[in-house]
C-alpha cells in the first residue's frame, strides 16, 4: 500500500496535519491552561495582525515561551529523525543513528570546556555561548572522524563506523576529566548532557530553521540515489552516481543538521534511531518517502515527549532521560523480535 504514490502522499499529509495536532494541543498544555481558540488567534494577531486583540499575558506566554520550545522540539526530533535514516541508508546499518561518528561527544565536549573554562574564571565574549562551543566541538570531531576513515578512497561504511567509536571513546574520557575540573558547577554539564529544550529562543530557531531546511532538501533531492545504493556499489557506479562523493556530502549535511540540534538542546538519544526503524518497518526502505516520513515523525515524538516533561509529569525531566527510558525497551523489543524471526 506505502509503495504507491498516492497513498505516500496521504500518509505524508496525515502526518503533517498530526504534526500541526499535536504543536497546538502543546501550546495549549503548560502551568496556565490557555484555549486551543486562543492560541490560535494569538498566532494569527501576530501574523496578520489582524482579527480578536489577545489577552497580554496569553499572548506572552504562547509567542515567547511555548511556541519557540515547541518548534524548537519539532525542528530538532525531525533533524534527528531524518538524518538518522539517511545514516542508516549510508552506512547500511539499521542500528546507525546521527550520534554514530562521535557528533555527540564532540558537543559534550565543546559545552563541558566552556563550563570549565567559566569555572576557571575566563571571561569570554558574550556570542562564545555554550551552543557556539557545543557546534564548534561537533564539527570538529566530524572532520577528526572523516580524516581518519578517508584512508580507503572509498570511505567504507565500516571504517566510519570504527573511526567513530574511537574517537568518540577518547571524547568520553576528556569529558569525564572535565567533570572532574568543574567541581561544583559538574551539575551543569551533567544536565546539559541529558538534553533540555528549555532554554531555546528565537534566536535558536532562526539558527535551526534554514540549517534543518536546507539539510532536509539535500537529503530528499538524493534519496532515489541512496535507494541505488542500497542495491551496491558496483551497481550504483555502473548507473554513473559517485558514491564516495555523494556520502561525504550526506554525512557533512547530515552531521551539520545534528550539530546544530545537539547545540540547541543537548543530547537527545533514540529519535534518530527509533523512528526511522519503526518508519521503515511500517512503510518500507524507500528513502524517496522515509526520510520525509521519518522527520515529520521525529518531530511528533519530541513534540510530545517534551509536552510530557514541561506540562504532564510533576517536574521537569530532562528530555534525553525520557526519550531515552521510552526508546529503549521499544529498541530492545524491535531487537528481539529480528534477531528471532531472523532464526
Amino acid at each position: 500500500m506505502a509503495g504507491r504514490p498516492g497513498h505516500s502522499s496521504l500518509i505524508g499529509i496525515l502526518l503533517s496535519v498530526l504534526l500541526l495536532c499535536v504543536m497546538l494541543i502543546a501550546a495549549t498544555m503548560g502551568f496556565m491552561k490557555i484555549p486551543a481558540a486562543e492560541v490560535v488567534a494569538v498566532i494569527v494577531h501576530r501574523i496578520t495582525g489582524s482579527g480578536t486583540v489577545p489577552d497580554p499575558v496569553a499572548a506572552g506566554i504562547v509567542l515567547d515561551v511555548r511556541l519557540p520550545r515547541i518548534i524548537g522540539a519539532a525542528l530538532v526530533g525531525g533533524a534527528l529523525a531524518a538524518s538518522g535514516a539517511v545514516f542508516q541508508a549510508i552506512l547500511r546499518n539499521p542500528l546507525a543513528d546521527p550520534y554514530t561518528l562521535g557528533i555527540a561527544s564532540g558537543a559534550a565536549f565543546g559545552a563541558s570546556l566552556l563550563i570549565v573554562l567559566q569555572v576557571f574564571g575566563l571571561v569570554l565574549p558574550a556570542f562564545l555561548s555554550i551552543p557556539v562551543f557545543a557546534f564548534a566541538g561537533s564539527i570538529a570531531t566530524l572532520f577528526v572522524v572523516l580524516a581518519l576513515a578517508s584512508g580507503s578512497s572509498r570511505l567504507s561504511s565500516t571504517s566510519l563506523i570504527l573511526s567513530g567509536v574511537i574517537v568518540a571513546a577518547i571524547l568520553s574520557a576528556a569529558i569525564g576529566f572535565l567533570k572532574f575540573l568543574a567541581d561544583e558547577q559538574v551539575g551543569i554539564i551533567i544536565f546539559w548532557l541529558m538534553g533540555s529544550l528549555s532554554g531555546i529562543s528565537w534566536t535558536n530557531i532562526a539558527l535551526l530553521l534554514p540549517v534543518v531546511s536546507l539539510g532536509l532538501l539535500v537529503c530528499l533531492l538524493f534519496s532515489r540515489e541512496l535507494n541505488i545504493m542500497a542495491t551496491g556499489e558496483r551497481t550504483a557506479a555502473t548507473l554513473g552516481i559517485a558514491t564516495a562523493r555523494l556520502r561525504w556530502l550526506l554525512l557533512l549535511v547530515c552531521s551539520l543538521m545534528t550539530a546544530v540540534s545537539v547545540a540547541v538542546s543537548g543530547i537527545i538519544g533514540f529519535v534518530g534511531l527509533i523512528v526511522p526503524h519503526l518508519l521503515r518497518h511500517l512503510f518500507g526502505p524507500d528513502n524517496r518517502r522515509l526520510i520525509l516520513f521519518s522527520f515529520l515523525g521525529g518531530a511528533i515524538l519530541l513534540v510530545v515527549a517534551d509536552t510530557l516533561t514541561r506540562a504532564v509529569l510533576p517536574s521537569e525531566v530532562p528530555i534525553g532521560v525520557l526519550t531515552a527510558l521510552i526508546g529503549g525497551p521499544v529498541f530492545c523489543v524491535i531487537f528481539y523480535r529480528r534477531q528471532r524471526d531472523g532464526r
